[in-house]
């Protein structure tokens, strides 16, 4: 970080041979950006920069690390020729330095896990995430009311298993209520959860559940906690990457206030392999990621793409960028060719050179910058080289992984998994009362459930027994109702945490 408010990215020869330095400031950082440029071409490298800029000011990252390599903010740089080189010619020290980090693995392997409910995560993302079809997904929607209305929390995957469950056994009965379910969308929604299971979502979803003030944390010197995913196992699967980015932007709409623009955000993302996020996504999951990134804004939030190709971001997201880093693209195709083509459309033209023509030709470590003026307008792009890294470039080790983790500031409070009474503990309970006879559950007077037994009898009256001895089966309403009243007598003196009451993109895209 510089000491007028902006983080050096890079600079651009300037006219006489000088250089001009292309930096971004810290006020407008909230608006969002892009990274992009071909493999190999200093995509990384480049996220790196910025990551330790946004930590020198006291700004936490949250970073994906794809490959591994991020990991090496954790330890000093070293002194290679290239980097010593390059600050020369940007007129920099080059001054090795190492930074706050902690790390972050869905699975638990490589750094803290993480987890989320599933009622966190939504029916919408879920959906997604299971890969559902309409009819399907009305299902589970369907299945995540039922769980609202009688206040059953659905917080793993056993507990969405059970909530299925109960949905097959009274088929005639929701269907009634809520609508159309058939067993053969339950059935396909199953199968989907076993596959989900087998590619250990499980280890996803449960408690304690993140709470994302954890990554808006800054060490004792003032710098921003630099957050990093390892996602070297994540990106095998691809939809559960691509869900848990959306829960994560989604979860930090829901939670935090409105703060406008600040001298600096409150946080930043930077997205990896963000094509992820877009690909075969429905219209109402791109409405609802289009609103998030909008309006995340004002939250004191900013989010940084990083992908190959421009392309991979729509346009209704691409337009709100305004902080741009082109590396090289190569145009080998017909679908390159267009590429390039639009990442040079979006920039504000330089007249002393073909913006498109510079895609093709830049080298490694070399790219398009622009950034946001003071006045929210983009600036001209400038051709600049990207200055080194403090940090290491590379990963670290598995020894110092595991020193860093054994000192992090959150040790300890996620890294065991707990099982609180849920969905799956309540039906299990509801399914053991309703297999005893129905006198035996009526017999004390006094109870509430022989209370309410004896008032529903009293409002519907008694069906005499058949010539056989048995009674027949009673009514859809009477099931309902005496379900009913069987549910309250159990839950009386329970208390249910509010988390079940949340719905996180069905809010947004009621909005």
């Amino acid at each position: 970080m510089q000491g007028d408010g902006t983080i050096l990215v890079g600079k651009s020869r300037v006219a006489g041979g000088g250089m001009k330095p292309e930096a971004l400031t810290l006020r407008l950082a909230n608006r969002h950006g892009l990274v992009a440029g071909a493999t190999g071409t200093g995509k990384t490298v480049t996220l790196q920069v910025m990551a330790e800029g946004f930590s020198n000011a006291g700004v936490p990252v949250f970073a994906a690390d794809i490959k591994g390599d991020l990991s090496g903010l954790a330890a000093a740089g070293e002194s290679k020729p290239v980097f010593v080189k390059r600050a020369e010619e940007l007129g920099l020290p080059y001054e090795p330095d190492r930074f706050p980090v902690v790390f972050w693995d869905l699975f638990g392997d490589q750094g803290h896990p993480i987890r989320a409910t599933v009622i966190e995560m939504g029916p919408l993302v879920l959906a997604r995430l299971l890969e559902l079809n309409d009819t399907q997904e009305g299902v589970l929607n369907i299945a995540f009311r039922v769980a609202d209305d009688n206040q059953w929390p659905v917080l793993d995957l056993k507990d969405l298993r059970a909530l299925l469950l109960y949905l097959s056994e009274n088929l005639k009965a929701i269907s009634g209520q809520y609508g159309n379910v058939s067993a053969a969308s339950i059935g396909a929604i199953q199968r989907q959860l076993l596959m989900l299971e087998g590619q250990g979502g499980d280890r996803f979803f449960g408690e304690p559940a993140l709470d994302l003030n954890d990554f808006m944390r800054t060490d004792r010197e003032g710098r921003g906690i630099v957050n990093i995913l390892a996602a070297d196992k994540l990106m095998q699967r691809p939809r559960l990457y691509a869900a848990f980015l959306l829960w994560m932007l989604s979860e930090l709409f829901e939670q935090l206030p409105e703060v406008g623009d600040l001298d600096k955000p409150k946080l930043v993302f930077f997205f990896d392999e963000a094509h992820l996020l877009f690909d075969d996504a429905p219209k109402a999951l791109l409405g609802a990621i289009e609103q998030v990134v909008r309006l995340i804004r004002s939250k004191g939030v900013g989010v940084y793409f990083v992908t190959q190709n421009p392309l991979d971001v729509p346009e209704s997201v691409l337009g709100q960028l305004g902080n741009r880093v082109q590396h090289a693209l190569r145009a080998f195709s017909p679908r390159d060719q267009r590429a390039v083509k639009a990442a040079a459309e979006t920039f504000r033209q330089n007249p002393r050179f073909d913006v498109g023509e510079a895609i093709t030709e830049l080298g490694v470590g070399e790219a398009l910058m622009s950034f946001l003026e003071p006045k929210g307008t983009p600036s001209v792009v400038e051709r600049a080289l990207v200055a080194p890294p403090q940090g290491r470039v590379g990963p670290i080790t598995p020894a110092e992984r595991a020193a860093l983790m054994a000192n992090s500031p959150v040790r300890g409070k996620y890294d065991t998994a707990v099982d609180n009474e849920s969905a799956y503990e309540i039906l299990a309970k509801r399914k053991g009362l309703d297999a005893a006879p129905a006198e035996a559950a009526q017999q004390s007077e006094g109870g509430l459930s022989g209370m309410l037994g004896n008032l529903l009898g009293g409002v519907f009256g008694s069906k005499p027994p058949t010539k056989g001895g048995r009674r027949p089966p009673p009514s859809l309403a009477e099931q309902v109702l005496g379900n009913a009243a069987r549910s309250m007598a159990r839950k009386v003196g329970t208390e249910v945490g509010d988390a079940i009451l949340r719905n996180i993109l069905g809010g947004l895209t009621k909005r």
